[in-house]
Parts: structure tokens; sequence; C-alpha cells
């Protein structure tokens, strides 16, 4: 693990829990809803703290790779099914 993902996982869980109620089940205590929607939700923003945003020319440059590689994808499916049609017809006469 990275240093930088070892110092943003460190606060992801930053809620404690209750110490155990006698009687509770399995020896834990058992939040209410209300709490778990909280933990939840500050695990959600700890998590989107941690997201790296690409710059502009990054996001250029991987919108560019993928669009050369479906043009190419295609036009190797696009190659493929023509032959294949050419194929069918040479052998049962079209």
């Amino acid at each position: 693990m990275s240093d930088s993902a070892r110092a943003g996982a460190q606060g992801a869980d930053s809620t404690r829990r209750p110490a155990p109620r006698p009687g509770g089940k399995k020896g834990t205590a058992e939040l209410g809803v209300f709490a778990r929607l909280a933990r939840f939700v500050r695990q959600v923003v700890a998590e989107l703290k941690k997201v790296v945003r690409p710059s502009r020319n990054d996001l250029i440059g991987y919108a560019t790779a993928v669009l050369v590689f479906v043009a190419a994808v295609m036009a190797f499916v696009t190659l493929v099914d023509l032959g294949v049609g050419s194929l069918t017809q040479v052998v049962f006469g079209g």
C-alpha cells in the first residue's frame, strides 16, 4: 500500500462503536438506523476525498485513446462481417 493510500485510509472510519450493552446480540452493540446512516455518509465523504481527478490534458488523452480503440474494433468487426458474408455467398451461392 502506498504512503498516500495508507494516510487516507487512516481516517476513513473515524466513528467509534459504543460499548456493548448487556444482553445485546452476540456481545456487540447494535447501532441505530440513523447512526448507521451517519457512519455510511462519513465513510462516503472520506472515500470521495481520496479521489484524484485527472487534469484536462489527461482526460483528453484518455478520451482519444478510447475513441481510437473503439474505431479499431469497429473496423475489425466490419471486416470480419464482410468476409464471413462473402464466404457465405461463395459457399451457398447467392
